[in-house]
Parts: structure tokens; sequence; C-alpha cells
């Protein structure tokens, strides 16, 4: 199988450290085709951003392994239609230092490299650790990974990837449980700085995020010390919201026509 390991948190991460030495362990060095293709720098919060202007440089870091300059959602491109000679069976992406848990997706860089391959056709799975606290332990979250590549790959479509999240704890073993993503609440502000010669700098910060409780939600699953995995679609429908809005908007005579 040849898979490919990607992030937002850089090249030199240790938790994309983790799920590499974690591969080897579980399968041999040479069972498994393993590149490593990942941001020279952290890249937390740039969601699915791409490219578009400029080129993205790529810098060899070892075999199989290169620092690019771009976004996360770059790296699964330019290493699928650029770096690697074959397109991988799998790309793993992660482990994120901290959680992306529901609506975390929508901004997450770690979200959006699994989310292109799932655009390309690549079975793919995010994987994130529940806390921002040291120690971290990633390999538990790791070696479950590891041992799952076969049922990750024989489950996927291209409607969808997997979202995982894991208690940042050193326990084995834990039971994964299936999950939707949860509703996130972001308590921001804006703190501002003003220069010496007029100029206003901004920084965003704000309190802990709260989240809902929702039973069997990804957040949910994490505090209760389950491993969450959440489907995530690609095409999302609420068919509930789109009747409200043929109701305002179209016409009765037309409403079996849509």
């Amino acid at each position: 199988m040849i898979v490919l390991l990607s992030n937002d948190d850089g090249i030199d991460s240790p938790g994309l450290d983790a799920v590499h030495e974690a591969l080897e362990q579980e399968w041999g060095k040479d069972t498994h085709e393993i590149w490593v293709i990942a941001p020279d720098g952290e890249r937390s919060g740039q969601s699915h951003s791409i490219t578009l202007k400029g080129p993205i440089r790529a810098r060899k870091w070892g075999p199989r392994k290169y620092a690019l300059s771009g976004t996360p959602a770059d790296c699964v491109i330019t290493a699928v239609l650029g770096i690697m000679p074959h397109k991988p069976d799998l790309v793993l992406s992660g482990i994120n230092v901290g959680p992306n848990l529901g609506t975390d997706i929508t901004y997450s860089g770690t979200a959006a490299a699994a989310r292109q391959a799932a655009y390309m056709g690549i079975p793919a799975v995010a994987l994130s650790l529940g806390d921002y606290k040291l120690p971290f332990h990633f390999s538990p979250l790791a070696r479950f990974a590891a041992k799952h590549l076969n049922t990750f790959v024989s489950l996927a479509n291209s409607d969808h990837f997997l979202n995982i999240n894991a208690p940042n704890d050193p326990a084995e073993d834990r039971v994964p449980m299936i999950t939707h993503p949860c509703r996130r609440m972001y308590n921001d502000r804006m703190v501002s700085f003003s220069a010496p010669r007029g100029d206003v700098y901004w920084f965003l910060d704000g309190t802990p995020i709260d989240s809902d409780d929702e039973t069997d939600s990804d957040w949910d699953a994490v505090q209760r010390g389950f491993i969450s995995l959440s489907p995530i679609h690609l095409h999302p429908v609420k068919n509930e919201i789109e009747n409200a809005y043929k109701k305002a908007f179209v016409p009765d005579s037309l409403h079996n026509g849509f």
C-alpha cells in the first residue's frame, strides 16, 4: 500500500513522526511505501486554502520526504499531481496537536488535507489529539490508525473523509465510537496594538471554546474516553431547510419540478 502522510503542524511535528513510526512498527519498513509531504512550518487554521498565484517550493528532507511552502491542501495536490510517481492508496493527515471537533473542521488544515484527498478520489483520514496540554500522547492514536489501514481503505468512497479525534491519554486499546460533529461555540475577540507610527495591529484572542454535549457527538465521545470516528460528507444535504426555502421562494405549482 502507498501511504501519504501530511498535516498542518509542519514537517517536524512529533504527531507526524508518531504516525510514521507506528506504520513501520505495525507493518514493517518494507510492507508499505510511506511518503511524507507536509508544510515547511505550521499552517494551523488555514482551512482549505490553496496557492493559485506563484510557485510552491518543495525541499527534500529525506527519502520520500518533502517540506512544501504551501498549505496542507497544496501538499496533497502537489504530492499526487507532481512529486509522487504513483497515486497513494491512502492519505493520513496528522496527528494534529489539539482537537478538530465539530465545526473546527471548517477551519482545520488537518481536515483540509484529508478533504482534498477525498476530492481527488483517495481514501483519507484526519487524525487529531483532543488536548493542547503537555505531555502529548500520540502513540495510542498512531497505533490505532496503523492497525486499521485496510479498513479505512475498504470503507472509503469519494463522498467523504474520516475525521478521528482521540483523548490525550497514554491508555491503549480505547474503544472507537462512530459519531457526528458537534457544534462548537467560539468566544472570540480581537485585541489591538497601536504602533508608534500610527499603524494598528489586531490579534485574534478569546476564552476557551464551548461545545454542545449532545450524546454521540464527537465531543461527547472524546470527553468520555472513546476514540471518535466521524465520517465527514463532502456534499452535505439538509432537506428540512431546503423545503423551507422552497416554500418561501418557489410557487406551489413548481414544487414537484425541483
